[in-house]
């Protein structure tokens, strides 16, 4: 549904000013490579901010302390 979108408004922009549709049109893969590091760092910092989560609740995980089962009694 969103690449229908996209699809869409830049046949909008196509009719309305077609050297900024073709120009959108080139530029777009350069703007996407420019943007992969940070999409790998974002990508890298979640982890290891998961990964950071999941040692800490290590001790309390392994005392019993994880998350309940929906229906059972201690």
């Amino acid at each position: 549904m969103k690449t229908l979108l996209g699809l869409l408004l830049w046949c909008v922009l196509l009719v309305l000013c077609w050297p900024l549709a073709l120009l959108a049109l080139v530029l777009w893969p350069l703007v996407w490579l420019l943007s992969l590091p940070f999409r790998l760092v974002g990508i890298t910092f979640g982890a290891l901010f998961a990964f950071l989560g999941a040692v800490l609740m290590l001790p309390a995980r392994l005392l019993g302390g994880g998350p309940r089962q929906a229906g059972a009694t201690r």
